[in-house]
């Protein structure tokens, strides 16, 4: 067994290297960028080596330097996490000739399934369903526009090289085609240093679901069950669970099956993942045809880990050492169900822009990294960051993935539901509202799930979960009975307003400027005169109240405004304002203040790059024309008008590093 191993990645997957490795009482090396250089992997690592300046471009995508740190530090072996290096032909190659191990799988796997284009021909000769498309090379974007004709609307063009939801463009017309192919091959170019482009025919109402492939040296190749991971957002996968709720025993071993021939036709090794699309609409689950197989360990491996029980990078780690598989596919088993969520620095409320900046607070459910597989009473948190750390425009923008076990599927949602409350986040935008919904949504409850799911149910954007009578009512109380402490605490204050002034004990709560009369007693708390069974402990100042309600557990989330709460709980932030009952007539006469008209400017939306400014000064410009190209996280944004007009003014030129709310043009 290696003694010392580098992990050439970042983040949370970094971490999750190092955690297996130390339990395994293997030493570990950290490579680093100048972004990274008080990242918590550097400090759990035994050894850290800063490879240069923030760029991937310029740190963790430079081979030299990783084999570099490996002989400076003796590392024996190099894991590569995903992303990055991890299935790139070259630096597994530079490694063998430095007698390093790379732990993952052969070069000649890589090099047949880790490219898109040549993995399709490669399937296709072993008389495996492949989705209809072309996958030699594409000229330009006229030979784009000419495939696409010939194949049928809608098309996806990918990166060949891409993964992780880069370099992939959806067309439902030639328009779409003209406009995305350059994009998809600069995105390939900027984030995996390829851009060659392939296009394929695009499956309505598909399924994502994918086999976790784990084999060994010794030509030993079992399928791991499956994960489903339908639930997309721009091809970025938001929400992964395992088992998939459509595939049936006969599928998964159909399925298994042709994936593991597909894996022992090129000689795969360690761990991997044979991608598919599932027609939903088929209920036999035949209809399913091969994407691509990734390579590499993929981010949602840890709820296959909490259904089987198996430490897949510890197996990757055995594997690479040439130990022989202990287990054989009759071992392999379902026990109960796992849910991933993945915690975006994105804003839900703002059209899911990116957003960056400091972490101004960051408390997690369970502490990271604590427990086993399903991490601390089913629920687990794997998270490369910290209160205080920034999440910046260098990197993709996963904060953390929240997972959760249980018995049944419910059961593993409602323990998502409760965690999310609990996960406090604060000084950027993030989704932990938006994926609390999906976990509540009936059509997520009822499986019926396809790649489509976040375009269909969410139309025109996410605006919060819906809220019952039941949470309102609680939230009502909650607010009487913490506006009961804080005038309490005013009167005990010292010169204040003395200790003979009683504390009010009859409120108006404005539920999102709903109004509710509540009542704070010494024993209970009445809400419109109906008594609330409630247990709950408020010291002014708290930012996590947890309540409990008809022996129902509520948590909320609390952030004090001038005239009451900000609370936010089950996927909804809720403006709370709260008045003694004496004063709130009087709040009818106050003047509400209007916002500024902005309409005429083109405001950036998220910090970024300005790649394209597609106008200048004294340009007509009609409704929905791009104006200006914002690269956030490896990702291009198109800003368009969003009403016809003429350029006025010009307040930035390309190049430039914009921040948020940055007014880049105005309009007459």
């Amino acid at each position: 067994m290696f003694k010392k191993i580098l992990i050439a990645n970042r983040g949370e997957i970094a971490c999750r290297v190092i955690k297996t490795a130390r339990r395994m009482g293997i030493a570990t090396v950290a490579v680093y960028s100048d972004a990274d250089a008080r990242a918590p992997f550097v400090q759990m690592a035994d050894e850290a080596v800063h490879i240069g300046p923030s760029p991937a471009s310029e740190s963790y995508l430079i081979a030299d330097k990783i084999i570099a740190a490996c002989k400076a530090t003796g590392a024996e072996a190099v894991h590569p996490g995903y992303g990055f290096l991890s299935e790139r032909t070259s630096f597994a190659e530079a490694l063998a000739k430095e007698n390093i191990a790379f732990i993952g799988p052969p070069v000649n796997a890589i090099a047949a399934m880790g490219d898109k284009i040549e993995s399709k021909k490669l399937a296709k000769e072993a008389g495996v369903n492949v989705v209809p498309g072309f996958v030699g090379e594409i000229r330009d974007t006229e030979h784009a526009v000419e495939i696409s004709n010939e194949i049928g609307y809608p098309v996806m063009m990918k990166a060949s090289a891409g993964g992780g939801g880069k370099g992939m463009r959806l067309a439902y017309d030639e328009k779409d085609v003209r406009e995305g192919f350059e994009a998809t091959k600069r995105e390939g170019l900027n984030s995996f240093g390829d851009d060659r482009v392939f296009i394929e025919k695009f499956i309505l109402n598909p399924r994502h679901i994918e086999i976790q492939i784990l084999g060994d040296q010794h030509g030993n190749v079992l399928y791991l069950n499956e994960r489903e991971c339908s639930i997309q957002r721009r091809h970025q996968k938001v929400v992964e669970e395992a088992p998939s709720p459509f595939v049936t025993e006969k599928m998964r071993k159909a399925m298994g099956e042709q994936c593991v021939a597909l894996s022992k036709a090129v000689g795969y090794y360690s761990a991997g993942t044979v991608e598919l699309i599932v027609s939903g609409a088929d209920p036999t689950g035949e209809s399913f045809y091969f994407l691509e197989m990734n390579t590499r360990l993929q981010v949602e491996h840890p709820v296959t880990e909490a259904i089987t029980g198996i430490d897949l990078v510890e197996q990757m780690i055995r594997v690479a050492a040439g130990e022989k598989l202990e287990m054989t596919q009759d071992d392999i088993k379902i026990d109960g169900w796992a849910i991933e969520n993945r915690v975006y620095a994105e804003d839900p409320y703002r059209g899911f822009l990116p957003s960056t900046g400091r972490l101004v607070r960051y408390r997690t459910p369970v502490p990271a990294w604590e427990g086993d597989e399903r991490g601390v009473d089913g629920v687990r948190v794997d998270a490369g960051v910290e209160e205080g750390g920034e999440v910046s425009i260098f990197y993709d923008p996963m904060i953390a993935k929240l997972v959760t076990w249980g018995e049944t599927r419910d059961e593993a949602a409602d323990l998502q539901i409760a965690a999310l409350d609990r996960f406090e986040l604060e000084g950027l935008g993030h989704n932990i509202d938006f994926v609390s919904a999906i976990m509540q949504h009936p059509r997520f409850r009822s499986g019926e799930l396809t790649t489509g799911f976040i375009a269909e149910e969410y139309p025109e954007g996410f605006h919060g979960a819906p809220t019952d009578a039941t949470i309102t009512r609680a939230l009502a109380a909650i607010a009487g009975f913490m506006a009961s402490a804080e005038a309490d605490r005013a009167r005990r204050t010292d010169g204040q307003l003395g200790d003979r002034l009683e504390p009010p004990a009859k409120w108006q709560v404005s539920i999102d400027g709903a109004p509710h009369k509540v009542k704070v007693g010494e024993k209970h708390i009445k809400v419109e005169g109906d008594r609330i069974d409630i247990a709950l402990e408020y010291t002014p100042g708290d930012r996590l109240v947890v309540a409990e309600i008809d022996e129902t557990e509520l948590a909320v989330k609390v952030a004090k405004t001038r005239t009451g709460w900000r609370m936010t709980t089950r996927g909804r932030i809720h403006d709370v304002r709260v008045l003694p009952w004496h004063i709130a007539p009087l709040s009818s006469h106050m003047i509400e203040k209007i916002p500024p008209d902005l309409s005429k400017f083109l405001i950036c939306p998220m910090p970024g790059l300005l790649v394209t400014l597609h106008v200048g000064e004294g340009d007509k410009v009609e409704a929905g024309q791009p104006l200006a190209t914002v690269e956030a996280m490896k990702m291009e944004n198109i800003l368009r008008a969003e009403k016809s007009g003429t350029v006025k003014s010009v307040n930035a030129a390309q190049g430039d590093s914009l921040a948020v709310d940055a007014v880049i043009l105005e309009m007459e």
